[in-house]
């Protein structure tokens, strides 16, 4: 499990393209890549995933990690259990994330990262399709008190995939990581 956390670490903190879920092919994407960030803190849950659908097809996973960079875009990103791929990361990718209470957070959905072996590679890793895509995650639990339930995450890219994700946590405390300092872009209605 440690090995898992450290290569989903690296990932995103390189920015790291997630890869698709099916060993088939990738999928075809057409939007232009995002700004490159820098991440600034990294939250990994420990847990498993009850639902994970990619495009259609089911898999396990091996970890879920959010991710937000200095730039305030936020992953929900999902090592996926592929056994035809290692390098099979999956993430829900969005900004301006809203904060209802002290337990709950929730994300709009723009873009899904896709990672697999097959994607180009700067600096030995993958580098992720971005595929435009509408939709939400839900987080319940807090990252300051090292907390999490669950992450349900569900979104529609642009050529009508779909991607579902219910992630549960086994109550295991939240590792968290700040990488840098950066200013907070999460709309928090208590402060």
């Amino acid at each position: 499990m440690r090995l898992y956390r450290s290569v989903l670490a690296a990932a995103l903190l390189a920015l790291a393209s997630p890869c698709f879920a099916e060993s088939s092919g990738p999928i075809p994407v057409n939007n232009p890549p995002l700004q490159n960030a820098f991440v600034d803190l990294l939250a990994l849950m420990s847990g498993h995933c009850k639902t994970l659908k990619v495009a259609g097809r089911t898999f396990a996973c091996k970890t879920v990690a959010y991710a937000h960079g200095d730039k305030g875009r936020v992953n929900f990103a999902v090592a996926v259990d592929d056994p035809t791929d290692e390098n099979h990361v999956v993430s829900f990718s969005g900004e301006n994330g809203k904060r209802a209470d002290d337990n709950s957070y929730e994300l709009p959905i723009d873009r899904m990262l896709l990672n697999s072996k097959d994607r180009p590679r700067i600096d030995g890793l993958p580098v992720p399709a971005e595929q435009a895509s509408t939709g939400v995650c839900r987080q319940t639990g807090n990252f300051a008190a090292k907390k999490v339930n669950d992450v349900t995450c569900s979104a529609t890219d642009s050529e009508g995939r779909r991607y579902e994700l219910l992630f549960v946590s086994d109550g295991t405390p939240v590792s968290v990581r700040r990488i840098r300092q950066s200013s907070p872009s999460i709309q928090d209605p208590f402060k």
